[in-house]
């Protein structure tokens, strides 16, 4: 019988898989991982690495692509999408409705009226959220507290937050933590046999609900405080330094 101690691992993309910035992707990192998914599904002796991610559904499913899992669904734009490699599905939230769809437009409306003008600039490709970005992270960071304040004045059930370069604006009661929890059940899977990968404390959802956890070494010092091990490198070389570790654990 296959050996290993996890079944999966849950990997953020942004910060770990890819720079936070629009620094080009490591390709020869990213097909060493492809490698190492290609023989733990061969093998069964190892983790298959997936995803979870806020990017777009789009994006999701070509890191999916790239880094060969064809076996575990990933979750994407923080929960609203799982993609199954397995038989090519995507998979809406049952939970959002259409009036949670409603308000979502709704909020994209004002953002078109209100911040795009100011050069904001809205991320393509979501269903049921908006990510926003300016050049000037202060400038984009600073208005947060207005978008605060105009979700709950329209009454829009949307929560606020922000990573390095970007301000989401997601369903409340949608979430990375949802996601895994939906991709969880679809699988099997389970805590004790799940590790998993982040960089930001929006990826404490995956701590959360794996058993062990770890950072590269770009992470939030927060978030590192609470991870099992952090790599001496950054980005994808921390991932590929976090495998590494994974399979001396056995």
């Amino acid at each position: 019988m296959p050996h290993r101690r996890f079944d999966a691992i849950i990997c953020d993309i942004d910060g770990c898989l890819g720079p936070e910035s629009h620094a080009p992707l490591d390709a020869d990192a990213l097909g060493r991982i492809a490698s190492y998914n290609h023989a733990a599904i061969r093998t069964g002796n190892a983790p298959v690495v997936t995803l979870c991610s806020g990017r777009p559904q789009p994006y999701a499913e070509a890191i999916c692509r790239l880094i060969g899992n064809s076996t575990i669904p990933c979750i994407a734009e923080m929960g609203v999408w799982l993609y199954d490699p397995r038989d090519n599905r995507f998979i809406l939230d049952p939970a959002i409705l259409p009036e949670h769809l409603e308000a979502v437009r709704d909020a994209t409306v004002w953002f078109e009226r209100e911040l795009i003008p100011q050069g904001v600039v809205i991320q393509p490709g979501k269903t049921a959220s908006i990510s926003i970005w300016h050049p000037d992270t202060a400038f984009l960071l600073a208005q947060k507290p207005r978008i605060v304040e105009a979700f709950a004045a329209h009454g829009w059930p949307l929560r606020v937050s922000n990573t390095v370069a970007w301000v989401n604006c997601d369903l409340a009661h949608v979430s990375k933590s949802t996601g895994i929890a939906r991709m969880m059940a679809m699988t099997g899977l389970n805590k004790d046999r799940t590790a998993g990968i982040g960089d930001t404390l929006g990826d404490m959802a995956i701590r959360e609900r794996v058993a062990f956890f770890a950072c590269p070494s770009n992470a939030d010092p927060a978030l590192k405080q609470c991870a099992d091990y952090v790599s001496p490198l950054e980005e994808v070389q921390g991932v590929l330094d976090i495998l590494e570790n994974l399979r001396r654990m056995g």
